[in-house]
């Protein structure tokens, strides 16, 4: 048995999500692939974005291939770094401004 859940292995195996829905992942790789394409941004900066979104969601698979995606295209690791601390500030200011939601509710019931 592993002994954690993500396995480095299980990233190049993503293709089989397609081996059941052949139609379902054809479309989604007709979108996916142009979304990373050159175009008001470059394909760099989309990667950039793509590694912090990826920390943002906590999926260690697109980390793992979002880190490597960055590298090869020339981003380096305090750009990488700075990208990730967007993302935490980002969280982080979203679970506190939920905590309003948390004030009116408390408010509300002080009353």
């Amino acid at each position: 048995m592993s002994d954690h859940y993500y396995r480095r292995e299980d990233l190049p195996r993503f293709e089989t999500m397609g081996e059941d829905a052949p139609e379902l992942w054809r479309r989604f790789n007709q979108w996916y692939g142009p979304v990373f394409e050159d175009g008001a941004l470059t394909a760099r900066e989309k990667s950039l974005i793509a590694l912090a979104v990826s920390h943002a969601v906590q999926c260690p698979y697109c980390i793992d291939a979002y880190t490597q995606d960055c590298l090869q295209k020339g981003s380096d690791l305090e750009q990488m770094t700075e990208a990730v601390h967007v993302a935490a500030a980002i969280r982080g200011g979203a679970t506190l401004v939920h905590g309003v939601q948390m004030r009116n509710t408390a408010e509300k019931l002080s009353m």
